[in-house]
């Protein structure tokens, strides 16, 4: 089923009123999505294509014309700790290409710009106890490309952090392949100067028994657009998918996340919350799950939570769920968008706090849980810290410290 064009939780009203009258491109399936190295197997988008119909376009600045890219739009460094193996790896290389083949233009592009790919090879076993650091930094006015090649062998354990700074117009790839029973997690940071424009598809891999948490924190940027994906190469793979955006007057925010089972056994768990501030402020979230045929014992949810902080902002949420097979231990998906609680305001204030300190602590304990499962406390902390200068635009300077409200926002601090 495709909640999308079907009556029912997730129900897209406004994608159904655009079929009907013949002016989107829909796709039958998710799973039959065009993918390609080649550029010019996809059409250059005209809005009306299901994946490109919340994106402005005309924001792109070409992006999807032509990439155009310089050498010195961008600048890569890694910290990675002993044992970890960092290179370089031309197209065609393997293991560039295993996971990530791109699905639309914009992908293509940035493959075919990106000659060369960073990377990151954890080998088979290793446990690593401190993460290992991608910094990509853009510079403004530029036009840049990339390529993140992360590969974890079996058995392996790690964490890797991926932080996007500067500015410019950026399109790059990250590409995760795990072995068997290998854990990792894989955190995406979009903090990206006020101008800047990014477009990038994060996909994954999983081998047999594999655990994979991929989190994106997007809190920068005029317009970011992230397409992420988990696949399963083998039975008993479990994803975990994480996001969290905040968005302000004048950005565009836009995750798209999809979880292709076609494996047994395995489980999907997608949890996204977003909260906007300032007329203009716009995110977007599409969730899909496709459960082949296959794919039997499948355990799968999927969740988006958006928060309208102020008048003149927009969230669209899209979830969309098809079942190929009846064999399976659960599927679901839940989404909501709404305003803020004044009742919980009301509580918090007859309990003696001051308005600004009670709206911090409904914001916190909305992104609290999501930020929690982060599980890298450097990071867990940086967004919290994040979220709190976001605050400060709408409410003005906190009157308590920040590790005050982050105990009574969660009861154990965040």
């Amino acid at each position: 089923m495709d909640s999308s064009r079907t009556p029912g939780p997730g129900y897209d009203a406004s994608a159904a009123a655009v079929a009907a009258a013949g002016e989107a491109v829909l796709e039958p399936t998710r799973g039959e999505r065009r993918r390609s190295f080649d550029a010019a197997d996809f059409a250059v988008p005209t809005g009306r294509e299901e994946v490109w119909r919340f994106t402005p376009l005309d924001r792109l600045q070409g992006l999807l014309d032509g990439l155009d890219a310089t050498d010195d739009a961008r600048e890569v460094t890694v910290d990675a700790p002993e044992g970890v193996h960092v290179g370089t790896l031309a197209r065609g290389e393997a293991p560039r290409g295993t996971a990530l083949v791109p699905e639309d233009r914009a992908a293509a592009l940035a493959d075919e710009a990106a000659t060369e790919a960073t990377h990151v090879r954890v080998p088979k076993e290793l446990e690593l106890d401190v993460p290992v650091h991608v910094r990509v930094v853009g510079r403004p006015g530029s036009r840049g490309a990339g390529h993140l090649v992360v590969e974890a062998e079996r058995h392996s354990r790690a964490v890797v952090v991926v932080e996007h700074t500067g500015g410019g117009l950026q399109a790059d790839a990250v590409e995760v392949v795990l072995g068997e029973g290998a854990q990792l997690t894989v955190v995406s940071l979009q903090l990206w100067d006020d101008e800047a424009v990014h477009v990038a598809q994060q996909e994954a891999l999983l081998g047999k028994d594999a655990r994979y948490r991929h989190i994106a924190v997007t809190l920068g940027g005029s317009l970011v657009r992230l397409s992420s994906t988990s696949r399963y190469a083998g039975p008993g793979g479990e994803a975990e998918m994480l996001g969290v955006y905040f968005a302000d007057a004048g950005q565009h925010l836009e995750h798209r996340s999809f979880v292709d089972h076609a494996q047994p056994r395995c489980t999907s768990d997608v949890r996204y919350k977003g909260a906007l501030q300032g007329e203009t402020a716009r995110t977007v979230w599409v969730g899909d799950v496709l459960i082949r045929a296959a794919a039997q014992g499948t355990d799968s949810y999927e969740l988006n939570r958006n928060l309208v902080l102020t008048d003149g902002a927009r969230a669209d949420s899209v979830p969309n769920l098809e079942i190929e097979t009846g064999d399976i231990e659960g599927a679901g998906h839940a989404s909501a968008t709404g305003r803020f609680d004044d009742e919980q305001l009301f509580y918090l204030q007859s309990r003696g706090l001051p308005e600004d300190v009670a709206r911090r602590l409904v914001v916190r304990g909305f992104f609290a849980d999501v930020v929690q499962r982060i599980g890298v406390a450097e990071v867990s902390d940086t967004v919290m810290e994040l979220i709190d200068a976001e605050l400060d635009l709408a409410v003005g300077p906190a009157a308590v410290a920040p590790e005050a409200l982050a105990v009574a926002a969660t009861g154990t601090g965040a």
